[in-house]
C-alpha cells in the first residue's frame, strides 16, 4: 500500500473510531451526571447491592430495579461484602443489563483481598467501545457514562494497582438513567451462596 494510501486508511479509520463512541459522554461528577441525565427526560434508578447476600456467587449475580435487569459476572465468581459488588479473583468484572440503558454509571473502585480500598488506576468499558481510564482511591469516587444514540448493554471494569498486591474490581452502587418516571425498586437477586467470607 503506498504512503498515501496507508495515510488515508488510518484517517478513514480514526474516524469511524471516533464516530462509534462520539455519542458517549463521560462524567466523573455525580451531580453533573444526574442532572444531564434529568435534562434528558430520564429518572435516575439505584441499585445498591444490599438485597445480596454476603458471600461468594460462583455463577453471575442478577437483579432488577426500575425495569432494568442487571447481570454482574467474572470468569471465577463474585463476591459480595456488606453491599460491596466485586470479584473472586483480580480480574475484570462485567455487568449487562437489559434492555439497554442510555445512561449508566457508578461508585467505583479498587480494593484488596480482604475490601479494604486501595488507589488504583480503573478502565471501563463499554458494549459500544467507548471507555474511560483514570485514578480511584475512595469509595466515593464515581464514574458515569451517557450516550445519545445507541443505548448500552454492558459495562466491564478493569482494575489496576498502583503499589504491591492485587486489587479487585469493586462497586458499591450502580445508578441507572432510566424514562421517567422511573421508580426504584429491586425485585430480586440470583446466585448460590458460599459461606467462605475471605476471597480465594
Amino acid at each position: 500500500m503506498s504512503p498515501l494510501r496507508f495515510a488515508v486508511a488510518a484517517s478513514a479509520a480514526a474516524a469511524v473510531s471516533a464516530s462509534a463512541s462520539a455519542g458517549v459522554v463521560t462524567f466523573v461528577n455525580q451531580v453533573l451526571w444526574t442532572n444531564f441525565s434529568t435534562s434528558q427526560g430520564k429518572s435516575i434508578a439505584t441499585e445498591t447491592f444490599s438485597g445480596v447476600a454476603d458471600g461468594f456467587y460462583a455463577a453471575p449475580v442478577s437483579g432488577s430495579v426500575a425495569g432494568i435487569t442487571w447481570e454482574g459476572s467474572a470468569t471465577n465468581g463474585i463476591y459480595v461484602d456488606g453491599g460491596l459488588f466485586s470479584t473472586n479473583f483480580a480480574e475484570p468484572m462485567t455487568f449487562t443489563f437489559s434492555p439497554g440503558v442510555h445512561g449508566v454509571a457508578g461508585n467505583i473502585f479498587g480494593t484488596d483481598i480482604n475490601f479494604n480500598i486501595v488507589p488504583s488506576i480503573v478502565q471501563v468499558t463499554l458494549s459500544n467501545g467507548a471507555s474511560y481510564i483514570g485514578f480511584t482511591s475512595s469509595v466515593n469516587d464515581f464514574i458515569g457514562f451517557y450516550s445519545t444514540d445507541a443505548a448500552i448493554t454492558s459495562m466491564t471494569i478493569t482494575k489496576t494497582g498502583t503499589g504491591a498486591g492485587a486489587v479487585f474490581p469493586t462497586a458499591d452502587n450502580l445508578y441507572f438513567a432510566v424514562p421517567a418516571p422511573g421508580a426504584v425498586s429491586l425485585l430480586g437477586v440470583a446466585g448460590l451462596v458460599s459461606g467462605r467470607r475471605v476471597r480465594r
